[in-house]
């Protein structure tokens, strides 16, 4: 089982993101779902799946909403801040100077510069309520109660994502 958590326990949130790319078929059902929800338009995602057909791998890849958030931190205008109330981290797109900073070091690739408006996109969690999650029919993502019995799971994400990271940047 290949698990990735998006969320904070530390914080009192009592809900995260939960995905888990063995389910994922690859669908886009939650790009599109995201796309409309968010930007009124279907090619605008905040998630995105990253198909790498060699490796038999599709992999829902969205904001891991941060504990010690680089993107807020190396923000220069201060667009980017933690929502406590859901504990998801979320762009001030009136403040948001294109600047991509962001983008670039997000260690997940969870950010995303839109051309057209010239901002960044990423997963905001939808106030509360993901609208990915909702339209997954695979349920290869969920938005879940965090539990200490969550804790295994964010183990096997690491494993995998590990996993991934060597194999792109040492394939053999």
């Amino acid at each position: 089982m290949s698990l990735h958590i998006c969320s904070k326990e530390a914080m009192n949130v009592s809900k995260i993101l939960v995905i888990d790319s063995e389910k994922c078929n690859g669908c886009r059902a939650c790009e599109w779902a995201c796309s409309l929800y968010k930007e009124k338009v279907i090619n605008k995602s905040m998630i995105r799946i990253v198909k790498w057909p060699a490796r038999g791998v599709e992999f829902p890849m969205v904001c891991v909403q941060c504990e010690v958030a680089v993107c807020e931190k190396v923000c220069p205008v201060g667009a980017i801040k933690r929502n406590e109330d859901i504990g998801a981290l979320e762009v001030d797109k009136d403040a948001c100077i294109g600047c991509k900073l962001c983008v670039y070091v997000c260690p997940f690739g969870g950010i995303y510069f839109d051309t057209e408006q010239r901002r960044v996109l990423k997963c905001e969690q939808c106030e509360g309520d993901p609208v990915c999650a909702k339209v997954c029919p695979t349920e290869a993502l969920q938005y879940v109660e965090a539990t200490r019995a969550n804790m295994w799971k964010k183990r096997a994400a690491i494993e995998r994502i590990t996993e991934l990271l060597q194999i792109v940047f040492h394939p053999g």
